[in-house]
């Protein structure tokens, strides 16, 4: 499925079933499967030359328990100290943001969410916008989001003035153990 979606691409760390098994348990609900083979076959690295997609690991700065963490905390208290704290949802449906788990985040400052629904495989994702208000459809799956980031829908997802991004994946260095 992803050599479908990255033309090109050098993978990075990637999560074993202990690392996703560990992220589940913490986040208390099941991950989704196109995140899951992401993370087995590609890992912590840049996507379409944009996007960092968070994966469950020993590194602090790409784990995605970790953060996930930061980035909720993070936004919350923007949010907070917003006198109107709503957000502009595509579709109109607010309580998408209720719903997050953050995953990931682009180079401009958007951050990808899951619409974290009970009893589902997959996921629905989002993009927060970089200026924490507005909210806009990403993809049905991982997988849906990467290609959409590719073609003119990239419009819709990251802005009018954005481009369609590469189809290309360059992991983050392996770390040395010793």
């Amino acid at each position: 499925m992803w050599e479908a979606v990255f033309a090109q691409g050098v993978p990075g760390p990637v999560a074993g079933e202990a690392d996703l098994t560990r992220a589940e348990a913490e986040l208390g609900f099941p991950l989704p499967a196109s995140y899951r083979t992401f993370c087995r076959r590609w890992g912590a690295g840049l996507a379409a030359g944009h996007v960092r997609v968070l994966t469950p690991g020993s590194e602090p700065e790409t784990d995605l328990v970790t953060g996930s963490e930061l980035i909720a905390h993070s936004i919350g208290a923007v949010v907070a100290a917003r006198p109107d704290p709503a957000f502009e949802v595509e579709g109109d449906d607010p309580s998408v943001v209720e719903r997050a788990c953050f995953f990931g985040r682009t180079e401009a400052g958007e951050f990808l969410f899951w619409d974290v629904v009970p009893d589902r495989p997959e996921y629905e994702i989002w993009v927060m916008g970089a200026d924490l208000e507005s909210v806009r459809f990403g993809g049905a799956d991982l997988a849906d989001l990467m290609r959409r980031l590719q073609g003119p829908a990239v419009r819709g997802i990251l802005g009018m003035a954005a481009a369609p991004l590469p189809s290309t994946f360059v992991g983050d260095a392996v770390p040395v153990t010793h």
